[in-house]
C-alpha cells in the first residue's frame, strides 16, 4: 500500500480531533504509548494526552549518532526511529514467569494485563516488525501465551512515513513508508503550510468505532492523493539501502569472506544491536531465592547472541567465541536463516542497530561491501 488507497473509506481531521482521539483510547480503557519528548530523545512512554506529544521536534542520526532537533513546523510524528521498540509493551524486557513458597504454594503470572495497550504513531516498518515478532511467538506452533494476548488486545494507530531518517531503509526491505495491514487506524501527517491535518484510513471495525467518536469529515480526493504522493516520495528519501540481491544467498556464499573479521576489529560485542531491534526475540531465565530459601521465583529476560555465553555448552564452554563469529551469527540469522525458520526476513529496515552501535556499524555498508567481494570472485 502506498498511503491512503481511493477505494477505501478515508477521513480527515485536525490536531484537536488528535487530541480527542487520545482521550477516546484513554476513555475505552486503553494505556496509550506513543513518542514523547524525554532526556533528549524520542521515546515511547505512556501518553495522558496528545499534548505529551513531540510536536515541533525531529531527529538527525547517523551511525552510532542520534540528536534532536527543532523543527519549522508543528508536526508530531516528524522524526524517524527513536531508541525504543514497541517490542518492549508486547515482549518485555523483564517477566516474572511464576513465584512458589516452600509450603507449596505456586502462582503463575497472569498473561493478560490489566489494561491493554493502545500504540500511537506505529511507523511501517515497526507494523511490520510486530507481524515479524508474531510470526515467531503467536503463529508458531508453541506460541508465547503472553506475547499472544498482548498483541491480540492492541489497538494500533499506525502512521504512514512522509520524512523518512539518514538511517531508514525499509524502503529496500519492503516494510515501507508506507504501512502495510495489522492496524486499527492509519494516518498521514500533512504539517506543511500552517497547522497539521491528519488523513485517515480505517483497517478494522474496532477502528472504525473510534474513529466515530472523534470529530472528521470524508477526505476528498485531492487531499487523499496530496497524502499519497507524499508517502510515495518518501520512498525515494531514504537515507541508506540494503544491496539489490538476493540477501540470503549472499550470506552463504560469504560465509568465510574476510569482512567478517574486519567488522569484529570494530565490534564492541555490546549487544546494542539485538536491544534496539525491534524484531530480536531471544530470551533467558534465571531461578532467584530469599536468603532464607522460603521464597523462589523463576524470571524471563532479554538475551542477546552477542554474549559470550549465549551459546554455552555445559562441560564444553561457548560454542561462538570470537567476536567474528558472533557478529556473523547475527547478521546471517537476521537477513538470511531467518527466512528457513519464519518464511520472512528478520529486519525490517528501521536503522536502530546503525544509530545505536557505539563504533557506528552500518549494516547495509557491511552487505553492500559482501556483495561487492562476491562479484569479484
Amino acid at each position: 500500500m502506498s498511503g491512503p488507497r481511493q477505494d477505501s473509506t478515508v477521513a480527515l481531521f485536525d490536531a484537536a480531533a488528535l487530541h480527542r482521539l487520545v482521550d477516546v483510547l484513554v476513555d475505552k480503557g486503553y494505556r496509550v504509548v506513543g513518542p514523547t519528548l524525554r532526556d533528549n530523545a524520542i521515546v515511547l512512554a505512556e501518553l495522558e494526552s496528545a499534548a505529551e506529544l513531540p510536536r515541533g521536534w525531529g531527529v538527525d542520526v547517523g551511525p552510532g549518532h542520534y540528536r534532536v532537533r527543532r523543527r519549522d513546523d508543528d508536526a508530531a510524528f516528524g522524526h524517524s526511529a527513536g531508541p525504543q521498540s514497541w517490542k518492549q509493551f508486547l515482549h518485555p524486557p523483564r517477566r516474572r514467569l511464576w513465584s512458589a513458597t516452600r509450603d507449596g504454594g505456586v502462582t503463575s503470572e497472569p498473561v493478560d494485563e490489566a489494561r491493554p495497550y493502545a500504540f500511537l504513531g506505529v511507523r511501517g516498518c515497526d507494523l511490520a516488525a510486530i507481524a515479524t515478532l508474531g510470526g515467531v511467538l503467536d503463529d508458531s506452533r508453541y506460541p508465547d501465551n503472553s506475547f499472544a494476548a498482548r498483541r491480540r488486545r492492541t489497538f494500533v494507530v499506525a502512521v504512514n512515513c512522509t520524512e523518512p531518517g539518514g538511517l531508514c531503509f525499509c524502503a529496500s526491505m519492503g516494510t515501507g513508508p508506507s504501512v502495510g495491514p495489522g492496524y486499527d487506524l492509519a494516518l498521514t501527517e500533512r504539517a506543511g503550510g500552517g497547522a497539521p491535518t491528519y488523513v485517515v484510513e480505517v483497517g478494522t471495525d474496532r477502528g472504525a468505532e473510534v474513529l466515530a467518536a472523534v470529530p472528521h469529515r470524508a477526505a476528498d480526493d485531492s487531499e487523499i492523493g496530496c497524502a499519497q504522493a507524499d508517502v510515495e516520495a518518501a520512498a525515494g528519501k531514504m537515507g541508506r539501502q540494503m544491496p539489490d540481491t538476493d540477501l540470503r544467498n549472499l550470506l552463504i556464499r560469504s560465509r568465510e569472506s574476510p569482512q567478517w573479521e574486519e567488522v569484529s576489529s570494530r565490534c564492541l560485542t555490546c549487544g546494542n544491536c539485538t536491544m534496539v531491534c525491534p524484531t530480536c526475540f531471544c530470551t533467558s531465565t534465571e531461578d532467584i531465592t530469599d536468603l532464607a530459601g522460603e521464597h523462589a521465583e523463576r524470571w524471563q529476560h532479554w538475551a542477546s547472541c552477542f554474549e559470550f555465553d549465549f551459546t554455552y555448552v555445559h562441560g564444553g564452554g561457548s560454542v561462538r567465541r570470537s567476536g567474528s563469529s558472533r557478529y556473523r551469527h547475527w547478521l546471517t540469522h537476521k537477513l538470511g536463516t531467518w527466512h528457513d525458520q519464519f518464511g520472512m526476513s528478520g529486519c525490517v529496515g528501521c536503522g536502530r542497530c546503525i544509530a545505536w552501535c557505539p563504533t557506528g556499524i552500518d549494516i547495509t555498508e557491511e552487505m553492500t561491501t559482501m556483495a561487492r567481494q562476491a562479484d569479484d570472485d
